[in-house]
């Protein structure tokens, strides 16, 4: 097989990793209270971005932190927020980060979850860097009576932003949909980023049989369940929303080292090269797929020569035994036949060009010989899955 093998997952990093960030700001997540945020405001736990350091940044409170930090604790209690996800489902783990706060992070920390019916009308607006909440605003807040709510991460120690330690990674064994977490920081301090690993769960009673939707998005429920290479960018990235932001926004590999010192094309003008790339995606509801779009922005010097995308109906325990293979297993059948791409551009494919016309569960996109893409999207009508399919036979994969 010309597969080029995958580096080795350092020990530390859980599989968790690969979901999608329910809370990012990217995705509409907010923080809607904080108790303090005397240095550094609480939405920075929301960047996309890495935490940075600068170390001749001060404010008029203080020392300026990418992160939320709390001002040294002098009256009873501790501090904690209320974070609102931009996509409510199953949470699968955190990535609690102390990045750079190594004198001052926060030493301890318990994570909570509620499932309310409707947003609360709580709001943190402009930049409340030397603020605290407001008797209102403890007032507004105590009617969540967030205290109760069920505990995902108890209290757990957090270890100092330096940068062999600043990841606090919290596995959550809990099957029950959130909207909201509250982060408990114990008693005070900072925390740079709080990443919240999941899948999105969306209410599809009120999806008709006769609306195409986006079946492998983010806001839908789709998610990565394994990849051949995301050296530069991570292929979640293509199933987030809108268009990429820049180069970083998307999936990006490594150059392949399999390459031939010279390359030679066939017919359409696609390069005969023995290796290629791959990202396995589980769709958030089985489908009839009808028409993609591969949109490769950005990526001017550094696309895909070309793509092909694969899919396959699995149940539950035949995703398990897959991915305990590491996707060498499962009966996929050619969906899109391979396609030349072109830099910077919004690929659309639908028609004769797609070759099943029955409802899948997962897909698996296929780049060659390596590259960036910015966005997948993979438009379809939600259906249940035939026992007995109809469809014309599709090509059998021979990946």
């Amino acid at each position: 097989m010309a597969e080029r093998r995958a580096a080795a997952t350092p020990a530390a990093e859980p599989d968790f990793l690969q979901f999608n960030d329910l809370a990012c700001e990217t995705v509409g997540g907010r923080v809607i209270f904080a108790t303090d945020e005397w240095f550094a405001p609480a939405a920075n736990l929301l960047k996309r971005e890495p935490p940075q350091f600068i170390a001749s940044a001060f404010t008029e409170f203080g020392k300026w932190m990418d992160g939320w930090e709390t001002r040294r604790k002098r009256i009873a209690g501790h501090d904690w927020c209320i974070v609102q996800l931009g996509v409510p489902g199953l949470i699968y783990g955190f990535d609690v980060d102390t990045s750079f706060f190594t004198g001052n992070h926060s030493p301890y920390v318990s994570i909570q979850a509620g499932c309310l019916d409707k947003p609360p009308a709580l709001t943190q607006a402009g930049d409340r860097t030397g603020m605290a909440a407001s008797d209102g605003q403890l007032a507004a807040v105590a009617k969540l009576c967030s205290e109760a709510w069920p505990e995902l991460v108890g209290v757990s120690e957090l270890k100092p932003g330096y940068s062999d330690c600043c990841h606090n990674y919290f596995k959550v064994n809990f099957n029950h949909r959130v909207t909201h977490l509250r982060l408990n920081m114990y008693p005070d301090g900072g925390i740079s980023r709080l990443r919240v690993y999941g899948v999105g769960q969306r209410d599809w009673s009120s999806v008709s049989t006769h609306q195409d939707v986006d079946l492998v998005a983010l806001t839908n429920g789709g998610v990565c369940l394994g990849y051949s290479d995301a050296h530069f960018g991570h292929p979640r990235n293509m199933i987030g929303l809108g268009r990429a932001a820049n180069m970083a926004d998307g999936w990006e590999t490594a150059r392949r080292l399999d390459r031939p010192k010279e390359l030679k094309v066939d017919h359409r003008g696609i390069l005969q090269v023995p290796g290629w790339e791959w990202v396995v995606f589980r769709l958030g509801h089985p489908g009839v797929i009808n028409s993609i779009e591969v949109d490769t922005n950005y990526f001017k010097g550094n696309f895909p020569d070309s793509c092909r995308i694969e899919a396959c109906t699995l149940s539950p325990e035949e995703e398990v035994r897959c991915i305990g293979t590491g996707w060498r297993s499962g009966k996929w059948q050619v969906l899109l036949p391979p396609q030349k791409l072109r830099p910077h551009h919004r690929h659309l494919y639908s028609g004769a060009e797609l070759t099943l016309t029955r409802p899948v569960s997962h897909v698996r996109l296929i780049i060659a010989p390596d590259g960036g893409v910015s966005r997948l999207r993979l438009w379809g009508r939600p259906g249940p899955i035939a026992a007995a399919p109809t469809n014309r036979q599709a090509p059998a994969s021979k990946l």
